[in-house]
């Protein structure tokens, strides 16, 4: 809200919440973007849910085969009260996708099309760290990372910097679904270290990291509106 002559109001140093790191297993939330019996994307993500396993975290999955695609009066599907609930669960998330005709799925978009930003007062994605890799059928391509990270931010997540690209998949796996001894495999370990640290260091103070001041302001001038307070009329909101 603006001061009377026209100001914003001073702006506060953020303060920390003590800096304890707690060591209880951390909860992680696995996604990926295909239906196939034989998916990459799945057998990818199961590779690294073992790895998050090893490292002590707490690893669920969310299989889209029966999720809906997005759409009015489907809300109250069991499938995506499950996504949202193991989403508002988790602290952190991996998402794991094929390239198909350069870019993302459609079975990976519309689960994140059915997590909002908000229910209520909670936010399901907002401040928990996310981690994202990719499988392709032929040559590498960085095209869905860089498009997943488009969508991390946009669901406000704290995306780690490392990633994983694994090209010609359909080599990388042996048939019990176990990933072969590669270099790309050390990647995904090196992904799902990183992601294991940022969660631990992040998970307590999450809601502080993504706090922005214009929703601040934005609060303050509907809490002012709500109190009738003839000051606050919407004329005078300079917002």
């Amino acid at each position: 809200m603006s001061h009377h002559d026209g100001h914003p109001p001073p702006l506060t140093k953020p303060a920390f919440p003590p800096l304890t790191i707690r060591q209880d297993p951390p909860r992680i939330l696995m996604l990926y973007g295909s239906l196939r019996e034989r998916s990459y994307s799945r057998l990818l993500a199961e590779e690294a849910g073992r790895v998050l396993e090893a490292l002590g975290c707490e690893v669920r999955f969310f299989h889209p085969g029966k999720l809906p695609i997005k759409g009015p009066d489907l809300e109250d599907h069991p499938e995506v009260q499950r996504l949202r609930e193991l989403s508002i669960w988790s602290e952190g998330q991996v998402w794991s996708c094929p390239e198909m005709h350069g870019a993302i799925t459609g079975v990976f978009k519309n689960q994140i099309d059915w997590i909002p930003l908000s229910l209520g007062a909670v936010r399901p994605t907002q401040g928990r760290t996310l981690a994202v890799m990719q499988v392709s059928g032929g040559s590498q391509s960085f095209n869905v990372v860089n498009t997943l990270r488009v969508l991390g931010r946009w669901m406000r997540m704290l995306t780690i910097p490392n990633q994983s690209s694994v090209p010609k998949a359909y080599d990388e796996f042996h048939e019990d679904g176990r990933m072969k001894d590669s270099p790309y495999r050390d990647r995904v370990v090196d992904v799902m270290e990183e992601l294991y640290k940022f969660t631990l260091l992040t998970r307590d103070i999450r809601e502080m990291l993504v706090d922005r001041y214009s929703e601040r302001r934005e609060a303050a001038a509907k809490a002012a509106l709500d109190a009738d307070n003839p000051k606050h009329r919407i004329g005078e909101q300079g917002l």
